[in-house]
């Protein structure tokens, strides 16, 4: 075998040398740090090919300085969420008011991992029965509604009984209206449960279904619907989830189903 030259050998030493030090020292191995730190960094190549300086924080990924190991070394790990709980009831009874459905965090998010989604959805409603089980009085004045969105989970009686497709829907039936005015609130609303009034506008035609459980079984309507009013009278209307979202509008006619594009769908509450 062919002996090496000392030059050679000064070499291998130098290298042997360095990549012990590079193992022990360079790199994210061991180093994975959260949120940012500053101190969270060695000497290494970093991701964009630059020697130098490198860091192992969840920073470094928005900063584009961290080392090359990172993504391996750190994996970036997803907020997880459990499923979303039962919706809760109503607020307050007898009155338009909201209800809640929340989730929790399993796991947080972790090296830049995605972010956790909202825990919390709120939803318009209404209950028809008091605190006491006794069925609320049926007042009169305007009309309360919401997106048509939150009518997808309906599928009860007024009783609670479990009521199937066919039978849900000959219980309803949908009213058009003449958008006359609202108020500036209505276009600025942008939490997540209200989202749906900025597509209210003045002169646009909308349909709101009426249907269990806010179709009354004693009038066969639901609160505001017009369907006693003259054509051209003035009507109240008024939006489930921000009190100052409401405005006025004039009957148009009653149809059985209603055929509005899906944002000027909303349905009584």
């Amino acid at each position: 075998m062919q002996l090496l030259s000392v030059d050679q050998r000064a070499l291998l030493v130098v290298a042997a040398l360095f990549g012990m030090y590079h193992f022990a020292e360079g790199g994210c191995s061991g180093r994975c740090c959260q949120g940012t730190d500053f101190t969270c960094s060695t000497t290494d190549w970093r991701m964009d090919r630059v020697y130098g300086t490198c860091y192992c924080d969840e920073r470094c990924v928005n900063t584009k300085d961290c080392c090359f190991d990172y993504p391996t070394e750190c994996p970036a790990q997803p907020c997880v969420v459990s499923e979303w709980s039962h919706w809760s009831g109503c607020a307050q009874p007898c009155q338009p008011s909201f209800r809640v459905r929340r989730r929790s965090v399993e796991r947080l998010p972790q090296n830049s991992g995605q972010a956790c989604p909202r825990l919390e959805e709120q939803a318009g409603c209404m209950e028809y029965q008091d605190r006491q089980g006794q069925f609320c009085a049926q007042t009169q004045g305007a009309a309360f509604i919401t997106t048509m969105e939150y009518s997808k989970g309906r599928s009860h009686d007024l009783y609670g009984a479990q009521m199937d497709a066919g039978q849900f829907y000959s219980y309803s039936f949908c009213m058009e209206f003449k958008m006359e005015s609202l108020t500036p609130h209505c276009t600025v609303e942008n939490r997540p449960n209200t989202r749906w009034m900025q597509y209210l506008r003045e002169g646009y035609t909308v349909c709101v279904t009426c249907q269990l459980p806010a179709l009354s079984n004693h009038s066969q309507g639901c609160q505001g619907d017009g369907d006693l009013a003259e054509r051209d009278q003035l009507l109240h209307w008024q939006a489930v989830g921000s009190p100052r979202c409401r405005g006025t509008w004039r009957k148009v006619q009653q149809l059985q189903h209603c055929s509005c594009p899906q944002v000027h769908s909303f349905v009584f509450i």
